[in-house]
Parts: structure tokens; C-alpha cells; sequence
């Protein structure tokens, strides 16, 4: 089906023609916000890196632990933050944003139910569920939402909170959770069949306020984890272990008021990072953590993408004038991470020779293959395996983000694209990358957001 569009920048107006898939949100005739993407330009200058979002959501949850205001700097500027900040209100936290500083005042809460029509947009809302039990007794939240990249389901938060000895319901899509005295949690051992980042961080921020010691077994090692354990340290928490498999919380009475700075994205350096790699631009990519980003970095070298560490929070991409296919398989941390595997199989689809991904974490991570192969890239896939023979380049073409790490790699290979790249679906993007647009035209990146509208021809 072929359907025509108008795209209103100011007062210019240009008609495009695209095939679309129905039920997006162009399709569905509203007008709705695009990028513009002009490929083909080399890339220069520098680029500081925000706040992590993963991060940044899971410590304004935890904010609730503590009865005094504490403050959090760099907080990035995101729907998904936006989001949390009204599930909090909604809760009775007071808070008050200044630029990247956010401050929450949850000595008043007045409820212990999150509301539906918030929760249900976002996962990372259900963070909420065990620093809320802890504080309160109780806690009601809705099943939580957000990307359709696979099934997440909440069945190892549930049994560590009944590990700690919470009462636990599912009725009617609302987890509901009570202390069974009413009043505390108590400590226990908890082993998770999987090292689940949710999951640790909800029973490591439970587990803070219980009676006696807690252990969590194959717990989850991701740099958000010892982000969350660090901000509740500062509250006064007495947690041991985050970042490894096995960590340990001494049950304390009560938490205090701290300022703490929120971890450097990790995803979205990567994904600048990238973007230098596949335009074969020199750029440099500040306020990052290195370690924290080990694993990318292993496979641009072993590629052949050249880099210089310029300081402890610097890297400078330097230009590669071709590079070659490497095989990736994505693993929780320190593996490869699977929110960087979209945006490096744009990479790969311009790479010498052939490559190789597989996706272990999430069955449906896949929904950006046939978006890049309409952009020319010679991908196929069988099951959680993507098979991707590099091709010379990639053509401009309108194509959809099915969900936030695929916008960016949608961007990405715009960005490298000979023509025109028009991508919609960018509710996505907005939910994780602050202010991408600026950031890369800051780069000297061709691209500007626009309304797009469909016409009645």
C-alpha cells in the first residue's frame, strides 16, 4: 500500500512517499513527529554523554526508602523520566526539577497504589514495588509496560519479596504485596534462576529496611546494580557484594537525605560511539565510563574500528576507512549487552565480509532486521540468530522504530545512508536518548525532527 504524506517544516511542505506498516503511528493518519536524516556526512567535534536512564528510574524508586528529601544529579531529560517523576506524585513524593537536578521529597506519602494508566506504560515503574513495600507495609502495582521486545515477566521480583516475607497477589493485572506483620520485611536468602536486573534491583531496595541480613544469589553485575547499591550506601543502607553474583544486605531501621550523581548512560555512549564508527568520522565522546562500556569496545577493536582514550571519561573515535564482520552473542553483564546489539548490526551490515548475532536475553530484539533491510542491508534470520553479509552501502528509505534501541540503530544507519532516511515511531527513542537530535547535529549530522501528516490523496 502506497500512501503519501506531508512533512511541515515551518512553513515548507514536501510530499513523500513511503510504504508504511499498518497500525503505526503515521499510519494511523495523526500527524506525528519524524527525523530527517541526510546521510553521507562525516561527522566531527564532541559530544558529553547524559545521565543513565536504567539508572536514573531505578534510584527515583528508591527514593521512596528514605523519609527525607534527597537530591539526584544528572538526571537525564526523558519520557520515561518524565513518567516516573508523575508515578511519584501520584504517590505523594514532592518534586522539584532544575535542569539535570531533581530533588524528591517523599516524607508525606499518601498512597501506596501506583495508578494504571501510568504504570502501564513504562517496566521500569515497577521499581517501584519493593522500596514501597519496605517503606510502608504494603504496596499495590499495576503489571508494568514498555517496549514489546520479549517476555519479562515479574515471577522472581514476586518470589524474593515472599522470600523476605511478603504476602504477594496477582489479581486483575495489579500486584499487590504486604508485609505479613504489617510493618517489616524480614531477611532471608534469596537465590534468582536468573540474574535478573529488575528483579535484583527491586529485592536489594526491599531488603534495605528489612529485620536481619539478606543474600541475594546470581544476582545480576550491571553498572545500574552498583549504581542502586551505592545511592542507598549513601542513604545509609548497608549493602556488600553489588556488582558481583552475590550480594548482602544488613537490614537497617531507617535511611537518611543524600545528594548523588546518577552514572554516565552506557547505551547511549555506545550508540554515539557507533555513530563515529559506521560514518568514518573522528569524534570525541565525553563524560563516559569506560569500564562500563568493556565489552563494545572489545568488539570495535576486534573489527578493526580504531580508538584513542583521551582521559578516564574521554574516547575519541578515530576514522576507519573499512572494518570487517565479527560474531556477537548477547549475555548479561560484563557479556555484550543486549541493548547494543541493534544499534552494532548497523555496523555489521556495512562491514567487510560476514557476521553473526544471536540474541539470547529477549526473543522478539529482531523488529529492526526488516526496517535495515529495507534500507539495503543483506540480513537473515533464523530463530535468535542473525546472519548479516556486509554490503557496500545502504540506501535512504522511510522506516519505522518498532522500539527504543532499534530507533537508534535506525538512526545510525541514516546516519551512514546514501538519500534521504525517514524515521518515524520516535515516542521510542524519546523515552531513552536525551536529546539525540541536538547531540548529533552538534556532531554536524544532516538530520531535524519534523511533523509529519497524512494527506487524504
Amino acid at each position: 500500500m502506497i500512501l503519501r504524506y506531508l512533512v511541515i517544516e515551518g512553513i515548507a511542505i514536501s510530499s513523500v512517499l513511503g510504504s508504511l506498516a499498518p497500525g503505526s503511528a503515521i499510519s494511523s493518519g495523526l500527524a506525528d513527529d519524524v527525523l530527517k536524516i541526510q546521510g553521507g556526512k562525516i561527522l566531527s567535534g564532541q559530544v558529553t554523554i547524559s545521565g543513565a536512564k536504567n539508572s536514573a528510574l531505578a534510584l527515583m524508586a528508591g527514593t521512596l526508602l528514605c523519609s527525607e528529601t534527597c537530591q539526584l544529579q544528572n538526571v537525564p531529560s526523558l519520557v520515561d523520566i518524565r513518567l516516573m517523576t508523575k508515578i511519584l506524585t501520584a504517590l505523594g513524593v514532592r518534586v522539584t526539577t532544575n535542569g539535570d537536578v531533581v530533588q524528591f521529597d517523599p516524607s508525606h506519602l499518601t498512597s501506596t497504589e501506583a495508578p494504571y494508566e501510568l504504570v502501564s506504560k513504562m517496566r521500569g515503574s515497577f521499581f517501584i514495588l519493593g522500596p514501597l513495600l519496605a517503606r510502608m507495609g504494603e504496596a499495590r502495582v499495576p503489571m508494568p509496560g514498555g517496549c514489546s521486545i520479549g517476555s519479562r515477566p515479574v515471577d522472581l521480583h514476586v518470589r524474593g519479596l515472599q522470600s523476605l516475607g511478603a504476602d504477594v497477589t496477582i489479581e486483575h493485572g495489579v500486584v499487590h504485596a504486604r508485609a505479613k506483620n504489617g510493618k517489616r520485611l524480614v531477611g532471608a536468602s534469596v537465590y534468582l534462576d536468573s540474574p535478573s536486573v529488575g528483579a535484583t534491583e527491586n529485592i536489594m531496595m526491599a531488603a534495605t529496611l528489612a529485620d536481619g541480613e539478606t543474600i541475594i544469589e546470581n544476582a545480576a553485575q550491571e553498572p545500574e546494580i552498583v549504581d542502586l547499591a551505592g545511592f542507598c550506601n549513601a542513604m545509609g543502607a548497608k549493602i556488600q557484594g553489588a556488582g558481583t553474583h552475590r550480594i548482602v544486605i544488613q537490614g537497617v531501621e531507617k535511611l537518611h537525605a543524600t545528594d548523588y550523581r546518577v552514572i554516565p548512560d552506557r547505551v547511549e555512549a555506545a550508540t554515539f560511539i557507533l555513530a563515529g564508527a559506521i560514518t568514518r568520522s573522528t569524534i570525541l565522546v565525553n563524560q563516559i565510563n569506560l569500564s562500563h562500556i568493556a565489552p563494545i569496545l572489545a568488539k570495535l577493536k576486534e573489527i578493526g574500528i580504531g580508538y584513542e582514550i583521551e582521559s578516564p571519561t574521554s574516547l575519541r573515535v578515530m576514522r576507519s576507512a573499512s572494518y570487517r564482520g565479527t560474531d556477537i552473542e548477547t549475555l548479561p553483564h560484563p557479556g555484550f549487552p543486549t541493548d547494543v546489539q541493534s544499534p552494532f548490526m548497523s555496523l555489521l551490515a556495512l562491514a567487510d565480509g560476514n557476521s553473526v548475532v544471536t540474541e539470547t536475553l529477549f526473543e522478539n530484539r529482531f523488529m529492526h532486521v526488516a526496517e535495515l533491510t529495507r534500507m539495503g542491508a543483506d540480513i537473515k534470520v533464523k530463530g535468535n540468530v542473525a546472519m548479516i553479509r556486509g554490503v557496500a552501502s545502504l540506501s535512504g528509505a522511510p522506516v519505522i522504530a518498532t522500539d527504543l534501541r532499534a530507533s537508534a540503530a535506525l538512526v545510525i544507519a541514516g546516519l551512514a545512508a546514501d538519500g534521504e532516511t525517514i524515521v518515524s515511531g520516535l515516542h521510542h527513542m524519546d523515552r531513552g536518548y536525551d536529546r539525540l537530535e541536538a547531540k548529533m547535529q552538534g556532531l554536524g549530522a544532516n538530520l531535524i525532527r519534523t511533523t509529519i501528516a497524512q494527506s487524504n490523496a
